[in-house]
């Protein structure tokens, strides 16, 4: 056989010596097989390379000529092993494109699979946590990006400041300064992939330093605890009250350090009081601590004014997360940090050390984005569509789910819906759901105890729904409690 590294190639795309590659070296015993059945054991090999994944589907094939060539046996042979398989649907070809493995084919062994947390096949999805991403401005988000490729210099393309690029950070820095009233300096602001990345960075500088503690809000967002945990750092679960943290559980804890939702509190819904962020500085001031503020949709309020971040009123003690996830698109993976100054340094260490930045051209097109006024349409289209999902769902749990208590809707893409008693208990409810294929998220997932009177908690997530989904998922779910009463 010709080997991949010998015979003539051209400079547009090589030779069909070129293409063939170790894989072809599993047919070599077939070639040498007895004449009788050299067809068959060919036919058979390339099935199996297929099947085994050592030819991935959009391979191309070489010329059956070029094969037999390298293979020493007649083009014939080759020919009908290529017609067999494609009538098996193992490869693919058309008049004058070549033979290829099929997209179809599957790999018995092999072959790469998709494990994005994607929603399970189900009827309706009201659990939170996702945007519309059908609302994500591609044409617009395509233009810019094929403006920003044309105008990057070269330089550009090569490893970026693990902090971010510099227009990124100038932009974040305006973006978030006019809009949530943060004190932005650009010099001590990180762009990361999210702020899970973020709040990582954030637990192994905390370790560093010799914290083995971190608190966490409770109820509260189970993700923060495992993002710490992957830093080597343990977490207290601290109670709210409908103001906020409880500042003496929080203070008897003893952590020096606590993660918050004030502006949208995950998954309660509330506002930090005025009070109770005042008295949340002030702990992180005598115990020299630090308050991680996650504003994760503090861009979508639609029945209150604005509630401005928390590291406004206090950048040295508190260090403040946010991402494009909700307002864009998760796959995005851009988020930023702002930490105090006396953290900016390790961080950025941390950085650099973890993934030497996030991509350049990606950050260049958030920054054009921003600035050219983008993000803010982007922002005001997605707040009309969720302000009128909210509205459907409201009004479809007061006619299917009369006396159900809701909070939480003033802002944000989830409510919290208390079903009356007679719904529970949350076992038998939620089985329920799901026999009619309805996937939910009980409150008890976010460290809220089960109620002791029976009643169901759930925490409706409606922004990736269209309304009309919205009003009949709740008028199935009526019909699965009714077929069960």
């Amino acid at each position: 056989m010709t080997s991949s590294g010998t015979g003539s190639t051209s400079a547009g795309g090589g030779s069909a010596q070129e293409s063939v590659s170790a894989a072809w070296e599993l047919l070599l015993p077939a070639a040498s097989a007895p004449a009788r059945g050299r067809g068959r054991a060919l036919q058979s090999a390339l099935r199996e390379a297929v099947r085994s994944g050592r030819l991935v589907p959009g391979t191309r094939l070489p010329s059956s000529r070029a094969l037999a060539a390298d293979l020493g046996v007649s083009r014939g042979l080759v020919t009908e092993a290529y017609e067999q398989l494609t009538a098996e649907s193992y490869l693919r070809s058309g008049r004058g494109a070549g033979t290829w493995v099929s997209g179809s084919a599957r790999a018995a062994a092999g072959g790469a699979r998709d494990r994005a947390p994607r929603a399970r096949d189900t009827g309706i999805d009201f659990r939170p946590g996702t945007p519309d991403l059908s609302l994500f401005p591609r044409s617009a988000w395509a233009a810019t990006y094929r403006s920003v490729l044309a105008r990057l210099p070269h330089g550009a393309l090569g490893y970026p400041d693990p902090r971010g690029l510099p227009e990124l950070r100038d932009a974040l820095a305006a973006l978030l300064t006019r809009r949530r009233g943060v004190v932005a300096d650009p010099e001590r602001l990180l762009v990361c992939s999210g702020v899970a990345q973020a709040t990582t960075l954030l637990g192994f500088v905390l370790r560093g330093r010799g914290l083995r503690t971190v608190g966490v809000e409770d109820p509260g967002s189970p993700e923060h605890a495992s993002l710490f945990a992957s830093a080597g750092l343990a977490t207290a679960r601290l109670p709210l009250d409908d103001e906020g943290l409880e500042a003496g559980p929080l203070i008897s804890s003893g952590v020096r350090a606590v993660v918050t939702t004030p502006a949208h509190q995950f998954p309660t819904g509330i506002a930090y009081s005025a009070a109770r962020r005042s008295r949340l500085l002030d702990w992180a001031r005598e115990c020299d601590g630090l308050i991680v503020e996650d504003d994760y949709d503090g861009d979508f309020r639609y029945d209150r004014a604005p509630v401005g971040a928390l590291q406004g009123l206090d950048p040295e003690h508190v260090a403040y997360t946010g991402s494009v996830s909700k307002s864009l698109a998760p796959g995005l993976r851009l988020g930023w940090l702002l930490a105090p100054a006396s953290m900016t340094d390790e961080l950025t260490d941390r950085k650099r050390t973890m993934d030497l930045g996030n991509p350049a051209v990606d950050q260049a097109v958030l920054a054009d984005f921003i600035t050219r006024g983008g993000y803010d349409r982007q922002l005001r289209r997605c707040q009309r569509a969720y302000r009128e999902r909210r509205d459907v769902l409201m009004a479809a749990l007061a006619e299917h789910f009369p006396g159900t208590e809701v909070s939480g809707i003033a802002a944000g893409l989830h409510i919290i819906a208390r079903l009356p008693e007679q719904y529970g208990p949350e076992a038998e409810f939620m089985a329920r759901a799901e026999e009619y294929r309805i996937a939910l998220r009980p409150l008890s997932d976010c460290g809220t105890p089960r109620t002791d009177d029976g009643s169901v908690g759930l925490v409706l997530g409606y922004a990736h729904l269209s309304p009309a989904d919205i009003a009949h998922g709740v008028r199935r779910l009526a019909a699965a409690c009714r077929g069960a009463r």
